[in-house]
C-alpha cells in the first residue's frame, strides 16, 4: 500500500526549505534587534480558548477548526492562529508580572479545514509576534515597522500597507448600528453567511470576498467616522509615529480582521500578486483578550506573516542555497579512510564538508560533486596519499591548487572566497 498526504497539507524539500529558511533567519535577526524572545506553544488547546477569543461567529469557530473530542472526554482543537494560545500561556505563566512591555515571537504550523486552494493550505504556517503591557501607539508603530523591515529584507516588492482602527467597545455598537441600518434594505443581495452575520456581527460583512456582497456593501459607512475621542487620538498617534518612521501606508477603513479579539489598530500587508487572498501579513491591538482569560487588564498587539504567501512572492529574489564547501573524492579504501577522518576534523572546523561513501568511478564522482553544487573537490588516491598532497579543484573558475593533506593547509584554501 502506498501512502500519500492528506489533502492541503504539503512536504518541503531544498531548495525550497531553503527559501524558508532565509526568511525565518531574517525575522530572527529582526526580532532580537527589538527585544523579542521565543516562544514554543503547543499546537492543540482546549477548544474553549478560540471559540471564546475569535468570536463563535466567525468562519473560523463556525467552519474551519479541527475540533475533536479527546479520550478523556475533553472538546480539543489544533491551533487555528497564534494569539490565542499565547495569551493562555502569558495568563497561566503569570508573565503579566514582569517587566513591561514584554515582546514574544514563535514560528510554526496552524491549521484550518477550508477548501485548498493557491497560497491557502489546510496546515500553513506563521511568524508571528506579540507585544505586550502597553497602549502607546508607539508599540504599535514599532510593530508594524518591526513587519516592514523583516519583509522589505526578505525580498517583498511591490507590497502595500494598510491601516485602519476598529474603534473600541464604546464606539463600535454605534458603528455597528449605522452600519445595520445602510445595509437593511439590501440584505436580499447579500450572500446567506452575510445574512445570518448581519444581527450576530455585521462588521464580518465588510470583510466577505463573495463579489455579490463586495458589490451589495458598496457605499456603507466607515468606522473611522465613529471613533470615539480616545480612539481617533490613539489612530492619529499610531499615523504620527509611522510618519516619523518614514513607513508609508495607506487608509483602509474596510479592514476588519477575522478575529473578533481586536481593537483600535488593525493593519495588513498586501499583494495583488496573490489575487484574493492578497494578504501576505496582518495584525492588530487586542487590549482587552488578557482579562477575558482571566488575567489583569494587559493590552497587546501582534502579528503574523504567512509564509505560504509570502514565499511565492520571493522566491525569484532569493539566491540559491550554496552547497558543501569541500567534497572528498576518495579512491581506495585507504584514500576513503584518510577522507573520512580529514573530513571529520574540517567540520570541527566550522566548514561544510561531503565525501563519496561508495566505491565508483572517479567520473562519477565528480557528477555527484557537481550535482550537490561543492564549491571546491580534493581527489584522493594513491599518489595523494604517498606524497602527503593533493590538489583542490575550485569547481566555478575551475583553477587547481596544490596542497597538504593537513587541516590547517586545506582550511586555507578552501575558506578563500571564489
Amino acid at each position: 500500500m502506498r501512502f500519500k498526504s492528506l489533502k492541503g497539507v504539503q512536504d518541503i524539500f531544498p531548495p525550497e526549505v531553503f527559501i524558508w529558511q532565509h526568511i525565518e533567519n531574517i525575522a530572527r535577526e529582526v526580532f532580537q534587534k527589538y527585544g523579542y524572545h521565543e516562544i514554543r506553544l503547543p499546537v492543540i488547546e482546549v477548544t474553549d480558548i478560540f471559540s471564546r477569543s475569535i468570536g463563535e461567529t466567525s468562519d473560523i469557530v463556525e467552519k474551519e477548526m479541527y475540533t475533536f473530542e479527546d479520550k478523556g472526554g475533553r472538546s480539543v482543537t489544533l491551533r487555528p492562529e497564534g494569539t490565542a494560545p499565547f495569551v493562555r500561556a502569558f495568563v497561566q505563566h503569570h508573565l503579566h508580572n514582569g517587566p513591561s512591555p514584554q515582546k514574544y515571537y514563535y514560528l510554526g504550523p496552524m491549521f484550518r479545514y477550508e477548501r485548498p486552494q493557491a497560497y491557502r493550505n489546510r496546515q500553513f504556517y506563521q511568524i508571528g509576534i506579540e507585544a505586550m503591557g502597553s497602549e502607546n501607539p508607539q508599540l504599535d508603530a514599532e510593530a508594524v515597522s518591526m513587519l516592514w523591515t523583516i519583509l522589505k529584507r526578505t525580498g517583498l516588492k511591490d507590497a502595500r500597507l494598510e491601516i485602519t482602527s476598529i474603534g473600541c467597545r464604546l464606539c463600535r455598537p454605534e458603528y455597528k448600528t449605522a452600519l445595520q441600518k445602510s445595509i437593511k434594505g439590501k440584505l436580499k443581495d447579500f450572500c446567506e453567511d452575510c445574512r445570518r452575520r448581519y444581527k450576530a456581527n455585521p462588521l464580518r460583512i465588510l470583510d466577505c470576498k463573495v463579489s455579490s456582497c463586495i458589490k451589495a456593501r458598496k457605499g456603507a459607512p466607515a468606522i473611522l467616522d465613529y471613533l470615539c475621542v480616545e480612539c481617533g487620538g490613539h489612530f492619529n498617534g499610531l499615523k504620527h509615529n509611522l510618519d516619523l518612521l518614514n513607513v508609508s501606508y495607506v487608509l483602509n477603513p474596510n479592514i476588519v480582521r477575522g478575529l473578533d479579539y481586536y481593537t483600535r489598530t488593525a493593519f495588513e500587508v498586501t499583494s495583488e500578486s496573490l489575487g484574493s487572498q492578497k494578504a501576505v501579513a496582518a495584525g492588530g491591538r487586542y487590549d482587552m483578550l488578557v482579562k477575558e482569560f482571566g488575567g489583569p487588564q494587559t493590552p497587546g498587539i501582534g502579528f503574523a506573516i504567512g509564509m505560504e504567501r509570502l514565499i511565492p512572492l520571493i522566491k525569484d529574489s532569493v539566491e540559491e542555497a550554496q552547497g558543501p564547501d569541500l567534497f572528498f573524492c576518495p579512491l581506495g579504501r585507504e584514500a576513503s579512510e584518510k577522507s573520512f577522518v580529514l573530513a571529520e576534523q574540517l567540520r570541527a572546523e566550522g566548514s561544510w564538508v561531503e565525501m563519496n561513501y561508495d566505491s565508483s568511478s572517479l567520473r562519477s564522482q565528480m557528477r555527484k560533486a557537481d550535482r550537490v553544487n561543492a564549491r571546491t573537490v580534493i581527489v584522493l588516491g594513491e599518489d595523494e596519499l604517498k606524497k602527503g598532497k593533493a590538489v583542490i579543484k575550485d569547481m566555478q573558475n575551475k583553477k587547481e591548487t596544490a596542497v597538504a593533506l593537513k587541516v590547517k593547509d586545506i582550511l586555507e584554501i578552501i575558506k578563500k572566497p571564489s
